[in-house]
Parts: structure tokens; sequence; C-alpha cells
């Protein structure tokens, strides 16, 4: 990725918090005095830990995946090895998921 391109990513990113920070603040008025913005936040976090994981497993696997095809048509006696390669990245969705779910049962 162009460090020009990652850095408008990240400036996008912190932006979105930013500006969901705020109105979630402005809300907060509104709501029951049990609900908050640090439940809201936690919420999001949640979300935020299984949507980046996934994204960056998927990116993972893409890269793993074609150099897995290629090594494969070469050597066949390589797929198991190559399928464990391409397993070890999904552990990224599953942390998330464990997070998401602790944090989940705090809100």
């Amino acid at each position: 990725m162009k460090p020009r391109c990652a850095t408008m990513t990240l400036a996008f990113t912190v932006a979105f918090v930013v500006v969901l920070t705020m109105v979630a603040g402005a809300q907060e008025a509104a709501r029951p005095a049990s609900v908050g913005v640090g439940q809201g936040l936690m919420g999001f976090g949640a979300a935020m830990a299984i949507g980046l994981g996934a994204l960056g497993t998927g990116i993972a696997q893409s890269r793993i995946g074609s150099a897995a095809a290629g090594v494969v048509a070469e050597r066949p006696e390589m797929l198991g090895l190559m399928l464990i390669f391409l397993v070890i990245p999904e552990t990224l969705v599953i942390f998330g998921f464990v997070i998401a779910f602790f944090l989940y049962g705090k809100i």
C-alpha cells in the first residue's frame, strides 16, 4: 500500500471515530441515564474488532492463497502445508470475535 493511501485511510478512520463520538455525545442527553457514550463506544469497539480482523484476514489470505496456488501447481505434495498457511490468518477473526464477545458482555 502506498504511504499516501495509508495516511489518507488512517485520517478518514480517525475522522470517522471522532465524528461518531461527537454524535454519540450529542444524543446522550436524550437517552436514559443507564446508556452512555462508553457503552456505545464499547459496541463500536466490538464491531471494529471483528471488522478489522476480517479485513486483515482477507488481505493476508488473498496473498497467501495466490502463492499457495503457484506452489501446489509446481509441487502437489505441498498441499497440506499450504492449507495450514492459509488457515493461520483465520486466528485474527477468532481473536476479534472473542474480544467482541467480551465487550458485548459488558454492555
